[in-house]
């Protein structure tokens, strides 16, 4: 009996020891994109209420976003003043002004509010990207997808104007959910 048991953990052993290394595999790529995830370029507009944050290096301390701004239950502030009255619509060209407000080719709209993780931990972060209840009904490919694809996600990792670019790119994120999916969507803690 003994030497069954012996026998059984001998053959489990890789099994175990090529799952570990998938889910340190995983939570290495997990790493890189909670510090895109949580980066003021990405978090400032994934927030709770309905009022955007100004956050990072350049505003000097965290404070919710200036002119007094919100986005009301639209998300894109019809109920006061609309978000593309100052990040207008734009097809072309950089957002090399330093403080110019940015503008994107789509129609500037805050993330809905289950998708909110300005503030949170990475850990919680995690656990709400693998959820699709919590992630806006999207399965890892379909965040990779996104990322690659959004006009607001682009911009993130190249605002010009000076502004401090989330780190990574867009192919680059959306490589590591892939890889971070591949693992089992595993999350630190």
């Amino acid at each position: 009996m003994r030497r069954a048991l012996i026998l059984a953990a001998l053959l489990a052993s890789p099994a175990l020891a090529q799952e570990t290394a998938s889910r340190e595999a995983g939570l290495a790529a997990w790493e890189s994109i909670a510090a895109a995830a949580s980066h003021p370029r990405c978090a400032n507009c994934h927030v709770e209420g309905d009022q955007p944050m100004w956050s990072g290096p350049s505003y000097g301390t965290t404070r919710p976003h200036g002119m007094n701004v919100y986005a009301g239950e639209s998300r894109i502030g019809a109920e006061y003043l609309s978000c593309g009255t100052c990040h207008a619509y734009r097809e072309e060209g950089a957002n090399d002004a330093p403080h110019m407000a940015p503008q994107v080719a789509d129609t500037w709209i805050l993330p809905p509010p289950e998708m909110a993780w300005f503030g949170r931990s990475s850990a919680e972060i995690c656990v709400q990207l693998s959820n699709p209840d919590l992630n806006g009904g999207r399965d890892v490919e379909a965040l990779a997808e996104h990322v690659q694809e959004s006009a607001f996600v682009n911009w993130g990792f190249n605002p010009g104007g000076g502004r401090e670019p989330a780190p990574g790119s867009p192919e680059e994120m959306a490589e590591l959910l892939r890889q971070w999916g591949a693992a089992g969507m595993p999350c630190p803690g």
